[in-house]
């Protein structure tokens, strides 16, 4: 065979190489990107020779190892562009469990040392296990449900805090009390906003005695010492007389224990005079309340709105019923039926499917569920005002939690980032970000801070403030 010095074209060396080197067309068992670097390199260069060699050498080095019978599989850029990692995404979206893990497996298949993002695969697994929760869950599989929780803590997290309360139920179910009582006093421990702690609290109730309830009001206390007001108003009312505890807990509200992300039952201990309506069976539009519960929610009527639309028989009514839940601050209820539109996409009208997704990140935030809601957000080219709404409540929190572990300098980072996309700054984050200069040792700019909120109204706090950052008492 005659060699060609130099050759400018990949696919014309690829084909020589392929017939000199008598390769087998059998796919191409994963190798790394250091071992095909050089490989790579010489056939970029065209340089045939070298490219023979390290043909050889890779051989002789790796004998289990079979090249592409298309040896321009291997010029793919190291990024791993070749991979649709969109469409692998959108299997996600859509649940496709099976469909996503086809998808990841072509991937490595048909691209030499290409992974799926770490992102990717954690997203997958936890819908995987969520899918499954639900399932055991709503055939009233105790044991199957117990075990899926187990094996997969993370769905115990306060983002998906429905979780929790449904596997409480759960341990119910199986005569558990105890596992079911720990259950509940985690979820106070771990979830201190006080709206989370009152579904946690009322769903114990239907469980607990008095003295292990009272017991329950003193870790929601601990944990969250700011809503002592909520929380002795809350107590009073659970354990104020005779069965009102147990009657709250099978009355709990629906929109409390509605779920992230799909629609499942309030409680095991709830009775309900009528099933909740199957969302994935309703159809686009036909429900002819939608008039009326579109004015309603237009003029900001949330109750009636929400009375006008009970028990939703199509996707349009769910969905403007959900802009009115959250609307009503009942964020939970409003995640089911923005889901549903999202997944319904423009087939309910122009900008559904970004405007459910705006809503679902509202509704996320509302309940200080900050990564989900930033994760959701991004799934959709949200308008320029809209994305403004949720970057800037999203720095919010998250600068607010960097603060509560001590990160100052990120906290700080954050806030100024809000202020850069809002244009000022709250005066209370204000305050937060002078003391997060004073305790990463910014004193000038804690001092600077501090002398301009307090130029601007004269508090304790900012008097407080100010001596601190000037090394006064």
């Amino acid at each position: 065979m005659t060699l060609i010095p130099m050759f400018r074209r990949p696919n014309r060396l690829c084909a020589l190489l392929l017939a000199a080197c008598l390769l087998p067309s059998t796919p191409m068992l994963a190798q790394s990107n250091d071992d095909l670097r050089a490989l790579r390199y010489y056939m970029q260069q065209g340089d045939q020779a070298a490219a023979q060699a390290e043909l050889r050498r890779l051989r002789i080095a790796f004998p289990d190892w079979t090249p592409p019978s298309d040896l321009n599989e291997l010029l793919a850029p190291e990024s791993h562009g070749a991979v649709d990692e969109a469409a692998i995404w959108r299997q996600i979206e859509r649940r496709d469990h099976d469909g996503a893990r086809d998808l990841i497996d072509q991937g490595r298949r048909r691209v030499a040392g290409w992974t799926p993002p770490s992102d990717m695969l954690r997203v997958l697994e936890t819908n995987e296990a969520q899918d499954s929760f639900d399932a055991a869950t709503g055939a009233r599989d105790a044991t199957r449900a117990i075990a899926i929780a187990r094996r997969s803590p993370h769905l115990m997290s306060c983002e998906r805090i429905n979780n929790a309360w449904l596997l409480a139920d759960m341990y119910v179910l199986a005569g558990q009390k105890g596992p079911a009582l720990t259950t509940y006093r985690n979820t106070v421990q771990s979830c201190p906003r006080y709206a989370q702690m009152q579904t946690t609290l009322e769903k114990a109730s239907g469980v607990a005695s008095e003295a292990e309830m009272r017991e329950l009001f003193q870790v929601a206390h601990s944990a969250n010492s700011g809503a002592k007001e909520q929380l002795d108003q809350l107590q009073r009312r659970l354990l104020g007389g005779g069965g009102g505890a147990a009657q709250t807990a099978s009355q709990a509200p629906a929109e409390s224990s509605a779920p992230a992300p799909s629609p499942q039952p309030a409680s095991a201990s709830a009775q309900p005079a009528r099933p909740a309506p199957d969302i994935g069976s309703l159809p686009l539009r036909g429900d002819n309340r939608i008039s009326e519960v579109r004015r309603l929610k237009e003029q900001e009527q949330y109750a009636r709105c929400l009375a006008a639309s009970q028990s939703p028989r199509s996707l349009d009514v769910l969905y403007e019923r959900s802009w009115c839940a959250f609307g009503h601050d009942r964020p939970t209820e409003a995640m089911t039926g923005f889901q549903a539109a999202a997944r319904a996409g423009d087939s309910l009208g122009s900008n559904v499917r970004r405007d459910a997704h705006y809503g679902l990140a509202l509704a996320y935030l509302s309940m200080n569920m900050t990564e989900q809601a930033a994760q959701v957000a991004s799934q959709v080219r949200l308008n320029e005002s809209q994305h403004n709404e949720v970057e800037a409540i999203v720095l919010d929190q998250r600068g607010v939690r960097a603060f509560r572990a001590g990160d100052y300098r990120q906290a700080v980072g954050y806030f100024n980032a809000m202020e850069d996309i809002t244009g000022s700054l709250r005066r209370d984050l204000a305050i937060l970000r002078a003391y997060a200069y004073l305790n990463s040792g910014q004193r000038g700019n804690a001092r600077s801070e501090f002398e301009r909120l307090h130029s601007q109204l004269a508090t304790s706090e900012t008097r407080q403030g100010l001596n601190a950052a000037r090394g006064g008492p």
